[in-house]
């Protein structure tokens, strides 16, 4: 990725000064801390969130005063129908950004765009690229009038100031920082996590050192005479000799020597004890053994989805909706929505139950049901049908009150 061809629009020569932040702390963050994610526990869960993430369908839609929600025909979806950028698909890149924000608790992206104008005259952002950054220091300017800007650094010394609104800025534990995520300093906060990985790591090596110790000494020979180092050393290499060539198991000995045998019994830390572990590791990203392992049932994967994807997933969302749209496009309800739309992890009586559901609606066609059973699209399969045995409330009440009406004039007549 050539960096001088992406950032047209870097203000270098603007006089700038830091940006004040409320807690006084200066606004300088160097990218970040990484000492967790030498563990396989913590880069399987990270792995599992991003890749469960790549599956999600970013669309640019519009909803309009009724409710109505259309997507719109604009350069933004035909970016993410495949490639946000020529170096990645769009999930590789929606992987790439969640693996970002896990690692820095910080994800920046860059979107590339051209001013145009509109038939009315008025200029408008043409995107032609979004791009994950992956900055090794960040800086917070402000110029004379107040305007935020993001002074980034790359590993190869080279440098670039951007508007702050031009950037699309992911945080994860937003919390005691005025910007950033993360800790006080900008950087993930893992003191309390590095304690459990320590014990862990702690224990495992026991285990392989354990293991080791008690399998390399089989047994003892025990000479019964004295003898000096060097005729010790003969007997214990005729010892060995004897034992490699003692095809039949029986291992032939003079008077002089006395094999002693030793069980191998390595002592294991018990099972509860890693378990407890590795679900303290677990937990603190959200991930439980089933979605670990991918043997979930639909419960617990909702159970995942409600607590770990679903607060990304709206995230992204609100961040990029934010950044690539002005004020005045979000106020006639444009916005950049993440569909997580992929049911094929449903057993199938839940895709059964769903489709009797939604299908007797008249809210899902007739494609995107066989879509949801595994089965390619048919000819005219994009009509909707639905159950006759619902009816509008109105012409429910209408049509009791015209049967009571009925009735009691019957009733009359007689």
């Amino acid at each position: 990725m050539i960096l001088q061809n992406i950032f047209k629009n870097s203000e270098t020569k603007k006089q700038m000064h830091q940006a004040r932040m409320l807690n006084g702390q200066s606004p300088i963050f160097s990218q970040f801390g990484q000492s967790v994610y030498a563990s396989d526990v913590v880069q399987m869960c990270i792995d599992v969130i991003a890749t469960e993430c790549s599956k999600l369908q970013p669309k640019h839609i519009r909803t309009d005063p009724s409710g109505m929600q259309t997507t719109v025909k604009s350069g933004i979806n035909r970016l993410f129908k495949f490639a946000p950028n020529e170096l990645m698909t769009t999930r590789d890149f929606l992987e790439k950004v969640i693996w970002l924000l896990y690692l820095n608790y910080n994800a920046f992206i860059y979107p590339t765009f051209e001013i145009k104008k509109d038939n009315r005259g008025l200029e408008y952002k043409e995107y032609t690229g979004f791009y994950p950054l992956n900055p090794t220091g960040v800086e917070f300017l402000q110029d004379s009038i107040g305007k935020l800007f993001v002074k980034f650094q790359f590993a190869n010394g080279q440098q670039f100031t951007l508007p702050y609104s031009d950037i699309v800025h992911l945080r994860k534990k937003y919390s005691v920082n005025d910007i950033m995520g993360g800790g006080m300093d900008g950087q993930p906060d893992h003191q309390a996590l590095l304690k459990v990985l320590q014990i862990n790591d702690a224990l495992l090596q026991g285990l392989e050192k354990g293991i080791k110790t008690s399998l390399s000494i089989r047994g003892i020979l025990k000479i019964n005479t004295m003898l000096d180092d060097d005729k010790q050393r003969a007997e214990r290499e005729k010892f060995e000799a004897a034992m490699a060539r003692g095809s039949t198991g029986i291992l032939p000995m003079d008077l002089k020597g006395e094999y002693v045998d030793i069980k191998p019994d390595p002592k294991l830390v018990d099972k509860d004890t890693l378990e407890f572990l590795d679900n303290k590791i677990l937990n603190n990203y959200g991930v439980s053994i089933p979605i670990l392992t991918g043997d979930y049932n639909d419960e617990q994967y909702q159970a995942f989805y409600e607590k770990t994807l679903e607060p990304i997933v709206i995230g992204l969302g609100q961040a990029f909706s934010k950044t690539v749209f002005s004020p005045r496009e979000l106020d006639v309800g444009n916005e950049i929505v993440l569909y997580h739309k992929n049911m094929m992890y449903l057993s199938t009586k839940a895709k059964l139950d769903l489709l009797k559901t939604a299908g007797e609606q008249g809210l899902l066609t007739d494609n995107q049901k066989l879509a949801l059973l595994g089965y390619p699209p048919i000819k005219g399969g994009d009509k909707r049908t639905m159950s006759l045995n619902y009816i509008d409330v109105d012409l429910a009440n209408a049509y009791q009150m015209g049967r009571a009406k009925a009735t009691k004039g019957g009733a009359e007549n007689e």
